[in-house]
């Protein structure tokens, strides 16, 4: 009994075989991964690259080199995007390239795809938190009145429960609170932007201004 199991077993495995073998398959599934890893390397290049000239667009004291290095590390960007669409790195650079353009409207829309449900999971809790200070930095200099500071205290908020050692975090909470009017509140994330960084002269002024 057990060898005519065992025998149509083999006949099974080896009609498979032929199978797969018949229709290329192993090859073609080999051929997938080699090409996903070759894509994962190229992508991890042009973002390597990209983070090089976005480095050195911020340290350039000629405004002209800054926008040119900038508008650069934006196409290293795209061109890793284009490899891997999953990738919140990818985007949070887009972002930050178009920010030093002065594309805000842009960098912000670029910020949401990197916090997408899809992309998030590629990013650790610290990236995350740094990834929602950003994108409620950006509200906030472009809502000065206050009209969407709602979404920037949200994501603020969710950035201090993944990373609470961020001090420019707590400041840039308390301003939003100081726009909505809340002192108490807005004094109490400046408080505890002084416990994580005690030399933060933001925090002590903005602590001093709102008084008792």
């Amino acid at each position: 009994m057990w060898t005519d199991l065992l025998l149509q077993a083999a006949i099974i495995l080896v009609t498979i075989f032929m199978f797969l073998a018949m229709h290329d398959i192993p090859k073609k599934i080999f051929t997938k991964i080699r090409y996903r890893n070759r894509a994962d390397f190229q992508a991890k290049r042009h973002f390597v690259l990209g983070a090089q000239l976005l480095a050195q667009a911020r340290s350039s004291k000629s405004r002209s080199s800054t926008a040119s290095l900038a508008k650069q590390a934006e196409a290293e960007a795209d061109k890793a995007i284009s490899l891997d669409r999953k990738d919140a790195a990818a985007y949070i650079l887009k972002a930050l390239a178009l920010d030093l353009q002065g594309f805000k409207t842009s960098a912000l829309d670029s910020l949401d795809v990197a916090l997408s449900p899809i992309a998030a999971k590629s990013l650790t809790d610290k990236e995350r938190g740094d990834a929602l200070f950003k994108r409620a930095e950006l509200v906030k200099s472009m809502n000065r009145r206050g009209g969407r500071v709602d979404s920037a205290i949200d994501d603020l908020t969710k950035a201090l429960e993944l990373s609470g050692d961020n001090a420019k975090a707590f400041c840039l909470l308390g301003e939003c609170y100081e726009m909505k009017k809340m002192k108490s509140e807005a004094k109490s994330a400046f408080e505890k932007a002084l416990k994580v960084e005690p030399t933060s002269n933001v925090a002590r002024t903005a602590i001093d201004r709102l008084g008792s």
